[in-house]
């Protein structure tokens, strides 16, 4: 069941701000936060969860402007300086005391920026954003806001009637699922609807072009993992993600697309737990 809690979160010009987060929690053992891309929300990581409660505390998060969580408030930047305050806010008022953390693509960068400022005792990064070169951002960036313009574009009738076939949902997910047909209809549906709904979506966006990573991650594990089938965040960008967090470890993920989690769930669980020990 989705719980949202409300927090106040300093910024650099207005002092605290209100913030809301809307989040998931299961399992028992110690705490994982999971943390999704841009424009998709914390349902992208149910095919891994029953896995990861298995063995963990698992907090599933609606990243602020995604999901079920308000926007941020106005005038605050969705930064990774700000949004990586905002879930050590979170972290802090649900007394999660460093958690490991695992995060897809946006989520992936965000995780290590929380190993940066040694929020978090361990970080899974899947396919994460901030490794690209400025062509590269561009790709992805215009690929982004194509699968935003699609979701506008098609009616909710048109959108459930595609769900509901292997080839329709493979013409919605495919750019980010390698095996889209794994995919629920229902689980579809909500996502592309997450997509267009997604009020930090441009936000995002427009604050991501100045967003690289290029700090080391220095005294906790590190993994990052790439698709061998990322057609977003090209696996080459692991490559440079190597080089600067030196003591990473760099994982392919066979057969896997950007948001490897619904491809080959019990390898991501792997992953994320053989960090996590």
């Amino acid at each position: 069941m989705t719980t949202t809690v409300s927090f106040t979160v300093a910024t650099a010009d207005d002092g605290p701000r209100p913030v809301s987060v809307a989040y998931e929690r299961t399992g028992s053992g110690e705490p994982l936060l999971l943390l999704h891309g841009i424009g998709h929300h914390l349902q992208a990581w149910d095919p891994v969860t029953r896995i990861l409660a298995a063995e963990r505390d698992v907090i599933a998060v609606d990243l602020p402007g995604f999901g079920t969580s308000p926007a941020l408030p106005d005038g605050v930047p969705y930064d990774l300086g700000t949004v990586g305050a905002t879930l050590g806010a979170f972290c802090a008022e649900l007394g999660l005391d460093r958690p490991h953390v695992a995060g897809n693509s946006l989520g992936g960068l965000l995780a290590l920026e929380l190993g940066r400022t040694e929020v978090v005792r361990s970080v899974t990064a899947l396919s994460p954003a901030g490794f690209w070169t400025e062509a590269e951002r561009r790709y992805a960036f215009g690929t982004l806001r194509a699968m935003r313009r699609s979701a506008l574009a098609l009616p909710v009738p048109l959108i459930e009637r595609l769900s509901g076939s292997a080839a329709g949902r493979t013409a919605l997910t495919s750019t980010i699922y390698a095996r889209p047909g794994r995919r629920s209809p229902e689980a579809v549906v909500a996502e592309t609807l997450a997509l267009r709904e997604a009020t930090g979506f441009h936000q995002t966006l427009a604050v991501g072009r100045g967003a690289f990573f290029g700090e080391d991650v220095k005294g906790i594990p590190v993994t990052v993992a790439w698709g061998t089938r990322d057609r977003i965040l090209l696996r080459r960008q692991g490559v440079r993600a190597k080089r600067v967090i030196p003591d990473a470890r760099l994982v392919r993920l066979p057969g896997c697309g950007h948001v490897p989690m619904n491809d080959d769930p019990a390898l991501v669980a792997r992953v994320i737990l053989d960090t996590s020990r």
